[in-house]
């Protein structure tokens, strides 16, 4: 029975966010302590808080890392002491899942105590703010993108990731395990974790499960301990698709191979073979073909098309 994809809406705590963070960033806790694993990030945007420290908060969206730079803090220091607490009060602090202060500036006791009284983390890097923004945005675009989980079984092949798809027990596992022994590498068996960046899929592996396949007759093996730690690969962008199905489930046959397939995977149109399943047909040896057409092609060279021409060019020349 096939199995329907499974999606999710992803976020991440602040606590996650500073453990996995770029090294660059360097991230350090100022303030908030008790409230990095009660506050989330679910956009990949930022906000800088000058116009909120100056009473106009009403674009303020919440999910948001919020920077305060150079300009944010020489703002506050031209305030007397005494205004401070009015101007943060302002700031809905609902609104705010951490505060950034970058360039390693000194974090005015105000702040500290915004921070530490309304349970928001306060978090400061020696960066600057564009450099900051730069690797935040980028970190967070790949880690909050939507994603969802699929059925099948996801290959990294000369340098590409090649999804493997069809129903249960057509014989997607057994395939992957003789392309691991052809040199090949396993991402994920079973279930495939996609997110989508952009028009880009990255496929991974559900922690779990990395490493593993299920074979059936031989129950779950692990892959790295049978055939060395290079035969598992990381998460890679999936660039092909090829889906198995049983002869009885399939319309019609590609014969010359002029047009490439196309599968929509998550929202996005992947190129892709359907090959039909029979005892006779060797799977892992029809993938490891497919993959190296597929590249040719996109490569520049297409032997379908080379084989056209030569028959229009010797039909042309008996006439």
């Amino acid at each position: 029975m096939r199995r329907e994809p499974t999606s999710s809406i992803p976020e991440l705590s602040v606590a996650e966010f500073v453990n996995t963070s770029p090294p660059e960033l360097d991230l350090e806790v100022a303030g908030g302590h008790s409230s990095l694993l009660n506050k989330f990030l679910t956009s990949e945007r930022i906000q800088k808080l000058g116009l909120a420290f100056t009473g106009f908060t009403d674009y303020l969206r919440n999910g948001r890392i919020k920077i305060v730079g150079k300009s944010e803090i020489s703002y506050l220091s031209n305030l007397l002491s005494s205004d401070h607490a009015q101007v943060l009060e302002k700031i809905d602090p609902g609104m705010i899942p951490c505060i950034l202060v970058t360039k390693g500036l000194p974090i005015p006791d105000s702040v500290i105590t915004y921070a530490e009284t309304n349970g928001v983390p306060l978090l400061r890097t020696q960066l600057v703010s564009s450099r900051a923004i730069s690797l935040v945005t980028t970190f967070l675009q790949e880690r909050l993108a939507p994603q969802i989980t699929i059925h099948g079984v996801l290959m990294g092949m000369y340098g590409i990731g090649v999804l493997l798809m069809g129903e249960s027990g057509i014989g997607k596992s057994e395939c992957a395990l003789d392309l691991v022994t052809r040199g090949h590498r396993l991402i994920s068996d079973d279930s495939v974790v996609i997110r989508r960046i952009g028009d880009r899929l990255i496929g991974d592996s559900p922690d779990v499960t990395r490493g593993h396949l299920e074979i059936r007759g031989l129950g779950i093996i692990s892959v790295s301990e049978l055939f060395g730690v290079s035969a598992v690969g990381q998460k890679s962008a999936i660039e092909l698709c090829i889906e198995l199905k049983s002869w009885d489930k399939v319309q019609s046959v590609e014969r010359l191979g002029v047009e490439m397939e196309k599968t929509e995977v998550f929202g996005v149109s992947v190129e892709s073979f359907i090959f039909p399943v029979s005892p006779a047909r060797n799977l892992s040896t029809l993938v490891e073909t497919a993959v190296k057409v597929f590249l040719l092609k996109r490569s520049g060279f297409d032997a379908a098309h080379e084989l056209m021409k030569k028959h229009a060019a010797a039909v042309s020349g008996n006439n």
